[in-house]
């Protein structure tokens, strides 16, 4: 994960910049001949004449913003799940199901209780999804993303609402793992780690420090997308030259217009922005022969 030195650098950035040109910023940031800068470069070249750029601020809610980000620009319509639920109630349910609310950390003080908190910013989420989707063009849902990607509280409580929509996924999956019903492959690793038997301690040992001390680990990556209701297609460039270079989360769970990350470590993700998408669609092709 990146170092608090590392983060302070960011701190006056952008959390989402302008996009700009991969070859540019490649030749820039990986400058000299070294083996991993022959690499990265030649990542960055691979996919340079399709995207441009947008860098998200490097903190450890990097993944999940930049997630975030995508869904608010590219989203046509609704998730199922948001169109015909009022997920404001899910936290009360859960906390009146489970005791796991008491443990949930914010990132900025409140008054509120934490389930109030969480419910808040639930319907935040619904409210700028449907802002998003409403937009009347892409230069009005475009002003919509550059308020929301301010470093205020209202950033931090979306990205907060993606983490509980994470952990209440998480409930339904170990419980129907338990009924032998069939889950998604990933859910398997995802509760085989010895510090996420279940839903409770993945909570305790993961979830609740991403953004904090940690980002997303791979198999999380996989929950989120699932969470979402949509396929996440990160271009690895540190894994070049191998069938890893592009990978989906999760990876059995695919859909049409992919949200378009890129990753130079695991660690950090950038968002990707095609180039000339056409007008009334905005996708995310990407060397369709590759797959």
């Amino acid at each position: 994960y990146r170092g608090e030195e590392e983060i302070q650098k960011e701190l006056q950035d952008k959390h989402v910049s302008a996009a700009e040109d991969l070859q540019t910023y490649s030749e820039r940031e990986w400058k000299g001949n070294t083996t991993k800068s022959l690499l990265i470069r030649k990542g960055y070249e691979a996919i340079a004449s399709e995207f441009n750029l947008r860098k998200v601020r490097g903190d450890n809610y990097c993944a999940l913003r930049a997630v975030l980000f995508q869904v608010l620009s590219q989203s046509k319509q609704l998730p199922a799940w948001l169109h015909d639920s009022d997920i404001s109630k899910w936290p009360k349910e859960m906390h009146s199901d489970q005791d796991f609310i008491t443990e949930w950390q914010f990132p900025f003080e409140t008054s509120k209780s934490k389930v109030q908190h969480l419910e808040q910013c639930l319907e935040l989420l619904t409210n700028k999804w449907q802002e998003a989707v409403q937009s009347k063009s892409l230069e009005e849902r475009k002003r919509m993303c550059q308020q929301v990607f301010r470093g205020h509280d209202e950033e931090y409580e979306l990205l907060e609402a993606l983490k509980f929509l994470m952990l209440r996924t998480a409930v339904q999956l170990h419980s129907d793992m338990e009924k032998g019903s069939d889950v998604p492959e990933f859910c398997w690793l995802l509760f085989a780690r010895d510090s996420s038997k279940c839903p409770k301690t993945f909570l305790t040992n993961h979830l609740r420090h991403v953004g904090f001390s940690g980002g997303l680990e791979q198999v999380e990556m996989c929950l989120l997308g699932y969470s979402l209701q949509e396929t996440i297609r990160v271009v690895r460039l540190y894994k070049c030259d191998t069938e890893e270079f592009i990978t989906y989360y999760p990876n059995d769970h695919k859909n049409a217009s992919p949200l378009c990350l890129l990753t130079e470590d695991d660690r950090h993700y950038n968002v990707l922005v095609p180039k000339n998408p056409p007008p009334s669609q905005i996708n995310c092709s990407l060397y369709n022969e590759m797959f």
